[in-house]
């Protein structure tokens, strides 16, 4: 979003309304969850670690911000969060010894879409699950996806969903979100989804 005011402003009506998972997540466990539980939201400190530096600047955007306090109070890098754990003596044996557990649930329930979120290409791929699904009723089955995941680049496929060929592109990294937003706004590529 920054990269999209600082030096596209002329495609801020093309980006999506939605919030990044860390922006939807902390308002949700800030307000619904702290009411299930009985807790005072000022008492939640809420913490997201993110593959991104970019996060950092995000999660203090005014537009996240309610009640005089930010939704998401810090964001570690993974990086950050590794030498955290090495500091505090949880080293690699100790880490693997850990017991197989599941997730925490805060919500009762997850979703398939919503685990992909965390990687490059997972919000598309979730979105164009989701919408399949919502259009016809049945699950994307088959979806040929391989070609966008991963961190390498600039990505693209045509994805069939429901018979509507859909021409998609990931970029991953400040020089390839630049050079194909430049090739967009040039006419040498087009897309019907992006994400960066």
């Amino acid at each position: 979003v920054n990269t999209v005011e600082k030096l596209y402003p002329q495609l801020i009506p093309n980006l999506s309304t939605c919030r990044s998972p860390q922006g939807m997540m902390g308002p949700v466990v800030k307000t619904y969850w702290a009411r299930v539980m009985g807790i005072d939201p000022k008492n939640i400190f809420f913490v997201s670690v993110m593959p991104c530096t970019a996060k950092k600047a995000e999660c203090k955007r005014e537009q996240l911000k309610r009640d005089g306090g930010y939704d998401v109070d810090v964001v570690l890098t993974a990086r950050e969060y590794g030498r955290f754990l090495h500091s505090r003596g949880v080293t690699q044996d100790v880490w693997d010894a850990l017991p197989d557990m599941n997730f925490d649930d805060p919500l009762a329930s997850g979703t398939g879409a919503a685990q992909l979120f965390g990687a490059t290409g997972g919000v598309m791929e979730a979105a164009l699950r989701t919408a399949y699904e919502i259009a016809t009723g049945k699950p994307l089955a088959g979806i040929v996806y391989a070609p966008v995941r991963g961190l390498a680049g600039i990505k693209e496929a045509t994805v069939d969903v429901g018979g509507l060929p859909l021409r998609i592109a990931v970029a991953s990294g400040t020089k390839n979100v630049r050079q194909l937003v430049d090739d967009i706004l040039a006419g040498k590529r087009m897309y019907e989804f992006v994400e960066i």
